[in-house]
């Protein structure tokens, strides 16, 4: 690992499309990308190449709110997005580049995450357990089937 960036990989027993819908959802990766303890406003989110978002986490602790948003760089549907993101903090500068691809297995989905230019202010080492965090949530959500009943 890298004291920049953090890689992760996960197999996930969903479909890439199901997978990738969490990734491109508002609402969705609201509920599973702030780590334990925040909480998510997705304020912008357009999802093409070239496309912008925007978001915040409030530490529900303490009610400390960070604010970033970025650019979609690269987007092939169910199989791979490209994207960076700024805070807005000035104490948090450079620009991240988030690097996933969703490949279809026998049982699912292969998810692959690079997140490099992460500040040097952030340890790796917590911006990596914060991904574990999220990626629990995110396979908790991508999956059950549950029908409509």
């Amino acid at each position: 690992m890298k004291s920049n960036s953090v890689s992760l990989h996960r197999v996930i027993k969903a479909s890439p499309e199901k997978v990738y819908k969490a990734f491109t959802d508002p609402l969705a990766i609201a509920s599973w990308l702030p780590p334990y303890g925040f909480l998510c406003t997705v304020h912008q989110m357009e999802v093409k190449e070239g496309g912008k978002f925007r978001m915040s986490f409030v530490n529900f602790s303490t009610g400390g709110t960070h604010s970033f948003g970025g650019e979609y760089l690269e987007v092939r549907p169910n199989e791979f997005l490209k994207y960076s993101d700024k805070f807005d903090d000035p104490n948090l500068p450079g620009e991240i580049l988030n690097t996933i691809s969703f490949q279809k297995t026998m049982v699912g989905t292969e998810l692959k995450v690079l997140q490099e230019g992460i500040p040097d202010v952030i340890p790796a080492e917590m911006c990596y357990l914060g991904w574990q965090e999220s990626l629990e949530k995110l396979i908790k959500l991508v999956e059950p089937e549950i029908p409509d009943a």
